[in-house]
């Protein structure tokens, strides 16, 4: 498993367990329709069609949303952790929560 060269330390915020198909994007590349998990307001958890690079500049689109610039932080196979270069705000977050099923996948 590939992980970030920065240390791992507890995170920041609390992640929320969900199962919502989103759009993702690389620079230059046309959109996919992936699955993401493990949403805060800081990023989340998604599948990768193409394995992305660690620091990979991406965006996730969630429905309703504009797509969220992120940069990939972790990648283990086609599975990757996503940080949001802007936090969502809490009330978007809480929206987002309310429209997306609730997830038993870890």
């Amino acid at each position: 498993m590939e992980r970030s060269t920065t240390t791992e330390s507890p995170r920041s915020a609390s992640r929320q367990p969900i199962s919502a198909e989103v759009q993702l994007r690389r620079s230059g590349e046309l959109n996919f329709v992936v699955d993401a998990y493990d949403l805060s307001e800081l990023g989340c958890r998604t599948e990768f069609v193409e394995r992305p690079r660690l620091g990979e500049i991406v965006w996730v689109k969630f429905e309703g949303l504009a797509p969220i610039e992120s940069t990939v932080r972790w990648v283990d196979g086609f599975v990757g952790g996503l940080e949001f270069n802007r936090p969502i705000h809490s009330g978007v977050l809480a929206d987002l929560l309310a429209r997306v099923r609730p997830s038993g996948k870890e």
